[in-house]
């Protein structure tokens, strides 16, 4: 328990989480831009910077960081608890023992298991949140009117029931897989450069992490459109239901996408997706390793 309840666990996961927090401020507007492109259909406009400047043309300069707070707030808890249970994980699993990169995936999927259950309703309402008041070329979309986090949960409470807040779950379930992916890589990589090294550059932290992010999204980007379709919620699925995003939701929702755009359709936003992710984990994963080495320096403890 005490590997678990550790100062070094608490300093990962506030830098895992500050890390993400700066990183995602920074390159907030490409994950707008890739949002709508997953979520409108209807948006002819495929490259990220027409994408943005349609947004800022028709909705105002600051349109595209609509939705910071709630998205920055669920990143935070959702890092939080990610680093968190992966470090607590590795520090029980590995302890006395050479990590590999078979340990770390699969400390990685659990790890995202782990925050997929504790952290979806967070996700669910910022994705409205964040899409509230955008201009949608789908007609089938009908606006929502929260007045912040805490009216999105009732409202969705209210209006949709408590399973509503777990929509698209199973994806997210699924796509534990990106993390654990990008952690495999980068950790195995960050071992391959330390095996011939004492300490990493912060070019080489932010090329791994970028690396390792590409591969991860790569793989899994279809996954995360079915994802944000069913957070959002407006998707018709019939006859299929859509709480909980069972599987023949994701089925239905990957078809439909095939039968309207064609197999590509299903890599809408793939380029301002791995804009985004790419820089963002990348920038994310350099603040963490700083942030950690100088405060284990401080504290004269050895990070793990």
């Amino acid at each position: 328990m005490s590997s678990v309840l550790s100062y070094e666990n608490a300093v990962h996961a506030v830098a895992g989480a500050l890390g993400s927090v700066t990183a995602m401020s920074l390159f907030y507007p490409l994950d707008t831009a890739r949002l709508r492109l997953q979520v409108d259909e209807q948006r002819k406009s495929r490259s990220t910077p027409a994408v943005l400047m349609e947004i800022i043309r028709e909705e105002g300069l600051l349109a595209p960081y609509r939705g910071w707070f709630p998205v920055i707030s669920s990143l935070c808890c959702s890092n939080f608890v990610y680093f968190y249970t992966f470090n607590s994980l590795k520090s029980l699993w590995i302890k006395g023992t050479a990590s590999t990169t078979g340990k770390d995936l699969m400390i990685g999927f659990v790890a995202g298991v782990v925050n997929v259950l504790l952290t979806t309703p967070l996700w669910v309402v910022n994705t409205r949140l964040k899409l509230q008041g955008a201009k949608f070329r789908n007609d089938d979309i009908k606006p929502t009117t929260y007045t912040g986090i805490s009216d999105a949960f009732q409202k969705i409470l209210q209006k949709e029931g408590v399973l509503a807040l777990w929509n698209g779950t199973l994806p997210s379930l699924l796509l534990v897989f990106n993390p654990a992916i990008q952690f495999m890589f980068y950790e195995g990589l960050k071992r391959q450069l330390l095996s011939q090294q004492e300490e990493l550059s912060s070019l080489q932290v932010f090329v791994i992490g970028a690396v390792a992010k590409a591969i991860a999204t790569t793989v899994t980007y279809p996954l995360q459109t079915v994802q944000s379709v069913l957070r959002f919620g407006h998707e018709k699925l019939n006859p299929e239901k859509r709480i909980l995003g069972n599987l023949f939701s994701i089925i239905h929702l990957l078809k439909q996408r095939i039968r309207r755009l064609g197999f590509l359709g299903l890599y809408k936003g793939l380029e301002a997706k791995l804009l985004q992710t790419v820089l963002t984990a990348a920038l994310m994963f350099l603040v963490y390793e700083k942030l950690t080495t100088l405060t284990f320096r401080i504290m004269a403890l050895k990070g793990k």
